[in-house]
């Protein structure tokens, strides 16, 4: 770390242009190459994935994505009415030109009665293509639309719903400025220096800034959702400001301690940056952790992240130091180079006033009361974790004025919510099909409590020697809704199973909702494999950085309270609807499926940054004094304050993207928010320092045996306080910087 700090310093100029040229040719390639995100992903071995499979095999032409183009009579005509009927009729001509679109149901058709509400002012097409949603462009959906809406009028309204007529909406990210802002004005409020706010936010978004046209590309090569941008955004913003910030404090810290200018930035880097190095690495192993999952959706998310945490680190480690070589001295406030001037140098944090101190020196006389009281308090917020129910959020979220949702509300005001999210049961039978078998199953089905409509079973091409039919359900609910699930579990245990026991027809329950609800499923039952796999990686490398077993015993713990404690918070929102109005939330609704493992991976890799930044101090204290109480409080009173300040500024980053009208975002942004709420200011400030004056010296018990097989890492280096040049073994000791 110190050659590179000093290399860094010395050719800052070419650091810059490196960087620079860096941004500016992979900006100009994305955008030259352009972007292939897509929100496919398969799920082997479910009964909706094999539904979809029968469809493809036998009728290519109906396998693919089903849109419903909506249409109400907003003066009290009926949809009957000849004018309205020859206007519809014109859009689905041109609807019918639309590319990939296969065969149009409609309302005005001797089977299509059931399309038209019982006031007769709603009706519905079904548009069925011959792709799925997730592989037709952007380009094919704003046809779709715009062809759907060219029959809206001053009497009628038409509107759009479906995955394809979603890729079509134009939600806003939102929050990236106001972050920005809000990061700033903290970083401000602790540094007093214009110079010293600029340059974590300027090495946070030259990292971003390269990082997301990276994942532009490797959009080509890697499945990756149509979000990755916004959530790469999202972390990396707060993550690299973070970085820098930590880097930046303990520069400042060496200039007030009368170190050299290039002393002080290499003694940062080779400290902090040290510090951010395992940090960053932790936080990418967590993420990279999600291939143990076996769900491809999530390779690319993964990934993603990754990059973007990666180059934030590597911007913080790099580029980072040569524009702290340029800035010099004015990285200090203008009162911090006036008191240097005047009274010389002086080491930051060994007084005894200012909050932390006294902060520090209250849990070291009674730690029990702080950490029984924050125990209790995150204790309580998690509680709601065990409520939580994954599944997808329906298109009755989305933003009020967006063609999708004013569809859902026409279907679910004029049919039923179900009606947003039919069931699509798949039949096979050997053989030519028993008709009376089919007709008798949809009968079962019809009767079933939470079914609102079944339409007739439709015989498909056979193949393959086997008859392939398809009946549609409607249920009573809508899509999001826990009965829609229990209605599909039903279906496969009960109703299914007793009808067709002995006759040789095999049923599939498919269709969008049944395949998230099988989405959810696949994940739930990988989690604990996957949380199992990140704490136990974590658990040993920081046995072999700290050498101790109690250490990353707790932190495992302490991560695992505080991301319980983020889930909680979710479930309040957006499952059980407090504070959704005034955060722009609609209706309470399941929480996304992948959320809780994504979150998970993020969460704990940035709790385990602050544990890094609290316990490498702390180590290094108790190296220099075998004192560890003096070790806690010294190290304590000298990060409590970045530490916080770091935390709220990810908290403010993190809330900001609530703004936006991406409901998954929003998600992500108060559950990443809340649990670093609850990690810094509870956890790392109160509870870890409280046991760790419990445990006393226990805190560093490591068994000899354990201690020589293991290889030897450290975060802190020896003499980090005297860093001399690498080049020059003689150097002098250091001198007061020149103000």
């Amino acid at each position: 770390m110190k050659p590179l700090a000093f290399w860094c310093v010395r050719h800052r100029v070419a650091v810059i242009l490196l960087w620079l040229a860096a941004l500016v040719s992979m900006v100009v390639l994305s955008g030259a190459v352009g972007t292939r995100f897509s929100n496919s992903f398969s799920l082997p071995n479910t009964e909706s994935t094999t539904a979809l499979n029968l469809l493809h095999a036998a009728s290519p032409a109906i396998a693919g994505d089903r849109e419903q183009i909506v249409f109400h009579t907003t003066d009290g005509g009926k949809v009957t009415d000849p004018d309205v009927r020859a206007a519809i009729e014109t859009m689905l001509a041109k609807v019918a030109n639309v590319p990939h679109v296969t065969t149009i149901g409609s309302p005005y058709d001797a089977t299509g009665a059931a399309q038209v509400s019982a006031n007769g002012q709603t009706a519905f097409v079904n548009v069925t293509f011959d792709k799925l949603a997730q592989n037709m462009s952007d380009a094919v959906a704003k046809q779709f639309v715009a062809a759907a809406q060219t029959a809206n009028g001053p009497h009628l309204q038409v509107a759009v719903s479906g995955l394809l007529a979603e890729n079509a909406n134009k939600q806003t990210l939102g929050g990236i400025g106001l972050g920005i802002l809000l990061a700033a004005v903290v970083l401000y409020l602790i540094f007093r220096s214009g110079y010293a706010t600029l340059l974590p936010l300027a090495s946070a978004l030259a990292s971003l800034g390269t990082a997301v046209s990276i994942i532009g590309l490797l959009s080509h090569v890697l499945k990756m959702p149509e979000f990755s941008t916004e959530l790469v955004l999202l972390i990396g913003l707060g993550v690299g400001v973070d970085y820098a910030l930590f880097i930046v404090t303990r520069h400042r810290q060496g200039l007030i301690a009368g170190s050299p200018l290039e002393s002080s930035i290499a003694n940062a880097v080779n400290t902090s940056g040290r510090a951010v190095l395992f940090a960053g690495i932790i936080v990418c192993i967590a993420l990279l952790g999600m291939f143990a999952l076996g769900v491809s959706f999530l390779y690319g998310l993964a990934v993603g992240a990754a990059i973007g945490v990666a180059f934030t680190m590597i911007a913080a480690l790099t580029l980072l130091p040569a524009l702290l070589s340029f800035i010099g001295p004015r990285v200090l406030s203008k009162r911090q180079r006036k008191e240097l001037a005047e009274t010389g140098p002086r080491v930051v944090g060994a007084g005894t006033k200012g909050f932390w101190p006294r902060w520090t020196t209250f849990i070291r006389r009674r730690p029990l009361v702080p950490a029984l009281v924050a125990l209790l308090v995150v204790v309580l917020v998690a509680i709601p974790f065990f409520a939580m129910r994954l599944g997808y959020s329906d298109q009755g979220n989305d933003p009020a004025g967006t063609t999708t949702r004013q569809a859902y509300d026409l279907l679910a005001s004029g049919f039923g919510p179900g009606f947003n999210g039919p069931l699509l049961l798949v039949t096979r039978t050997p053989g030519q099909a028993n008709t009376h078998e089919l007709d008798s199953l949809a009968a079962a089905v019809r009767a079933q409590p939470g079914v609102a409509k079944v339409i007739p079973p439709v015989l498909l091409q056979p193949k393959d020697g086997a008859q392939v039919a398809l009946i549609t359900a409607y249920p009573t609910t809508s899509p999001e809704a826990g009965a829609t699930s229990d209605l599909i579990d039903h279906l496969r245990q009960v109703t299914i199973p007793s009808v067709v026991a002995g006759t040789g027809l095999a049923v599939y329950v498919g269709g969008n909702t049944a395949i998230f609800v099988d989405f959810a499923r696949v994940l739930s039952s990988k989690l604990p494999l996957f949380i199992g796999l990140v704490v136990i990686l974590s658990f040993l490398l920081l046995a072999i950085v700290f050498r101790s077993l109690l250490i990353p015993l707790v932190a495992a713990v302490m991560n695992l309270l505080s991301i319980g404690a983020a889930f909680g918070i979710v479930v309040m929102v957006f499952q059980w609807g407090w504070l959704g109005p005034i955060l722009g939330i609609g209706a309470p609704g399941p929480i996304e499926s992948f959320l809780p493992v994504m979150t998970f991976a993020i969460l704990f890799g940035l709790s385990m940054d602050y544990e890094v930044f609290l316990i490498s101090r702390v180590h290094e204290e108790w190296q220099k004094s075998g004192d560890n109480a003096g070790a806690v409080q010294r190290a304590l009173a000298a990060t409590g304050k970045t530490i916080t300040a770091a935390a709220l500024i990810m908290i403010l980053v993190f809330g900001a993207f609530v703004l936006g009208d991406m409901l998954v975002i929003k998600q992500f942004g108060i559950g990443l928010a809340a649990g670093i709420l609850m990690d810094a200011f509870l956890i790392r400030m109160a509870i870890v320092p409280a046991l760790m004056f419990l445990f006393g010296k226990a805190n560093w018990w490591f068994p000899g045996w354990l201690d020589r097989i293991l290889p030897r890492l450290s975060v802190e280096p020896e003499g980090a306080d005297t860093v001399s040049d690498p080049e020059e073994p003689g150097s002098p000791a250091p001198q007061p910087v020149s103000v």
